[in-house]
């Protein structure tokens, strides 16, 4: 049985520590998962309790919430997993939790992923299929959105460009904010950070359907990146002394790991084992995620529909007795 809990903000890890999984420092019924609020950790949140659920016989749970509130109740040992660490991107927060001890590292995710400033592929090269004619054709790096303030103009104030973040609550419109500060940008663009992810897509889609210039945020792997010709804007090679001063390089290199409370390997050594073993890719991902956008589904029949497409990836996880109740299970 899964279930999935909400939480707005780090008050509420006060009523959370009051709530029992079923869980002591040796034994689990509830295996609890963190959602920070992307697609890609919604699926690979449903592989696993797939996983843990048909091949390990525990229940599951999901509970929501920013980057740093479910680090943080990840180390409280509110929860137990948390599948997809973006680890450079809340560098403090996760860094501490893993010297507290309180939580361990337990194998990389994928480590292919990059991040940026995105534009529609067509605003450099055009499209003639579409008739598009390229409008920045010398646009290459970050840097050059000097030259096309006007292009990418600001719909509310036609006197600036607009770039369209990353939500207030993700570490990353920070840094995008102080990057755009640090190349001077913010005097000919204006930063709006929308309120979620799906209003970024919402933003970058409309525009894309028209033919329309358009700049933003966003990453890989992604249904978005694997579904719409993007180019992400180059960037100085990234210098860790830079990057802490100003942001002023490429995002760090991103390892997206996956991390557990200290006490689950106690408490489910098999489902740890399992974790340990568990990898993909970005290809990988963006499989699942644009199977997830072009049938309109939700991440748990997205994450059915991978298991079966790849089981020959899956099954490298866990020994073979799991693999058959879990193969059982998705038939």
């Amino acid at each position: 049985m899964r279930k999935v809990v909400l939480f707005f903000s780090l008050c509420t890890l006060l009523v959370l520590a009051a709530c029992s999984n079923g869980a002591s420092k040796d034994s689990i019924k509830v295996i609890k998962f963190a959602d920070a609020g992307w697609d890609s950790i919604r699926v690979h949140n449903s592989i696993a309790q797939l996983i843990v659920e048909k091949g390990y016989g525990y229940d599951t749970e999901v509970t929501s919430g920013t980057s740093a509130a479910t680090m943080q109740a990840l180390e409280q040992g509110d929860l137990n997993v948390y599948m997809e660490v973006w680890t450079d991107n809340i560098k403090d927060v996760y860094e501490k939790a893993i010297d507290s001890g309180k939580v361990i590292k337990v194998s990389t995710n994928f480590d292919d992923n990059s991040q940026g400033l995105y534009v529609p592929t067509y605003v450099i090269e055009g499209d003639a299929k579409r008739g598009i004619k390229a409008v920045a054709p010398d646009l290459k790096t970050v840097e050059d959105l000097a030259k096309y303030p006007q292009i990418f103009q600001d719909p509310e104030d036609k006197d600036k460009g607009r770039i369209i973040g990353a939500p207030s609550s993700w570490v990353v419109s920070e840094q995008l904010e102080t990057k755009l500060e640090t190349y001077g940008l913010d005097k000919q663009f204006n930063y709006l950070a929308p309120g979620s992810d799906s209003a970024i897509v919402a933003d970058l889609a409309g525009a894309y359907k028209k033919g329309k210039p358009w700049v933003g945020y966003y990453w890989s792997p992604t249904w978005v990146t694997a579904s719409y010709d993007l180019t992400l804007l180059k960037d100085k090679p990234y210098d860790k002394k830079a990057w802490d001063e100003s942001k002023g390089t490429e995002f760090p290199p991103n390892d997206v790991v996956i991390a557990v409370n200290k006490d689950l390997v106690t408490q489910a050594k098999g489902v740890v084992d399992f974790l340990s073993k568990y990898h993909t890719s970005s290809e990988l991902t963006e499989d699942a995620l644009k199977y997830m956008n072009e049938k309109g589904v939700e991440p748990e029949e997205a994450a059915r529909w991978w298991m079966k497409e790849h089981e020959d990836v899956w099954t490298t996880w866990v020994s073979d007795e799991v693999a058959q109740k879990v193969k059982a299970a998705l038939k």
